[in-house]
């Protein structure tokens, strides 16, 4: 978990110094389109159940009922016009870097689930996956991401936490670029 918390530490220094003009070139363009702040932050569940602030840039309009995307009736709605493409490339989750650095979160781990999602925190509390930290991608994001049922979405998270190693992490990591650049698994 050392070496974990080091790669972590490290490589999200490096990408936010890398991406900082990508950073700003985005946030000028949610405060132009929506004026007000360019983030968004969502109550999620961390390590061992405890709440905390994630941050991501707002996608979505200020009405939006505080609910997972896929739980809208209509989601497309409520996205931003902006938000449509960073949220099919994934840019709407580079703030998560400072989630990172900060120890909040990991490259890799199960996603962080919405504070009010019980079914999924239920169910991650019976496997016990609420003792890993929460990750930027993780094993279910490779498998189908939003293609998969809360109960799929679960039994990979297991998978990882039983057979959690280094090689895995980098496996995880390389294969969730791919996905990125196919774009395959996004809904919204």
């Amino acid at each position: 978990m050392k070496i974990k918390r080091f790669f972590d530490l490290t490589l999200s220094l490096i990408f936010i110094l890398i991406f900082t003009p990508l950073f700003f070139m985005i946030f000028i363009i949610i405060l132009i389109e929506i004026k007000g702040s360019a983030f968004h932050y969502s109550k999620r569940i961390g390590k061992n159940n405890k709440i905390f602030k994630m941050i991501k840039f707002k996608t979505m309009k200020d009405n939006t009922p505080d609910v997972a995307t896929h739980l809208l009736e209509n989601p497309g709605e409520y996205i931003t016009k902006s938000g449509k493409f960073l949220r099919r490339t994934s840019l709407d989750e580079l703030p998560q870097l400072f989630s990172i650095f900060s120890g909040k979160m990991s490259f890799v781990g199960p996603r962080p689930a919405l504070y009010n999602q019980q079914d999924l925190i239920n169910l991650r509390n019976k496997k016990n996956i609420h003792s890993l930290l929460p990750g930027l991608t993780g094993y279910a994001q490779i498998n189908g991401r939003d293609n998969l049922s809360i109960e799929e979405k679960v039994l990979y998270d297991e998978y990882y936490l039983k057979n959690y190693s280094f090689s895995l992490d980098i496996k995880i990591i390389l294969l969730t670029f791919l996905k990125l650049f196919k774009n395959k698994d996004v809904h919204h």
